[in-house]
């Protein structure tokens, strides 16, 4: 093989290769896409404190930045997939089966997102740890990538159980959160406490029956 067909062949395997990992969900898996990558389309809230550039959804740091930005829809059992990365003692949360107003982390559940490596956060209880359902069930520490590196997360809401996958690791497993007694149906939003993160690859694959 000469060089200019050795060159060619190693320029179509890296195409290949991109194109595989950009589709890495096969087609018809049930998972809708809620971010498009250039706008909040489909979002509701506090826009302004977002911004998206380059595929990646921005909450912003500072003075009326960052806040809660909710879906359109609502969903009540569902898996929910994005990808995080961290700036340093960064603090958000997701929440799940939220109303549009109030405090997620108490009339709804709040999954933290929480530089939990920093120092600030040393003392902090296992229900503060990152991927806890906040001051409801505790998440295994210790499986975050350092920050400025991305990180994988999956949360998983079957009627009153809830799981959370963290880079692969079964983080919080089926909690039971049926005596809270929260909403079983509502928005799912991030919740920008003043740091900036920021999210990409974020999917949605509802698993509630359909309305008859």
């Amino acid at each position: 093989m000469n060089k200019s067909h050795l060159i060619l062949l190693i320029l179509v395997l890296f195409t290949f290769a991109a194109n595989l990992r950009a589709d890495e969900s096969p087609k018809g898996d049930g998972f809708v896409t809620l971010f498009n990558g250039v706008d909040l389309k489909g979002w509701v809230g506090n826009t302004d404190g977002y911004k998206a550039a380059d595929g990646v959804l921005i909450c912003q740091a500072g003075k009326g930045k960052g806040g809660k930005i909710y879906t359109a829809k609502e969903y009540a059992d569902f898996i929910f997939q994005f990808e995080f990365k961290l700036t340093a003692g960064a603090n958000n949360g997701v929440g799940i089966r939220a109303p549009l107003t109030g405090n997620p982390s108490k009339n709804a559940f709040e999954i933290q997102i929480l530089d939990d490596s920093a120092k600030k956060y040393a003392k902090i209880k296992p229900t503060q740890f990152h991927g806890s359902i906040y001051k409801r069930a505790a998440a295994k520490r210790g499986h975050l990538k350092p920050v400025g590196q991305w990180n994988r997360q999956e949360i998983r809401a079957e009627k009153n159980l809830i799981t959370v996958i963290l880079n692969g690791v079964k983080i919080v497993d089926r909690a039971d959160v049926a005596r809270f007694k929260k909403p079983s149906k509502g928005h799912i939003c991030f919740l920008g406490h003043g740091s900036q993160v920021e999210f990409r690859n974020i999917r949605i694959k509802d698993l509630s029956p359909p309305d008859k």
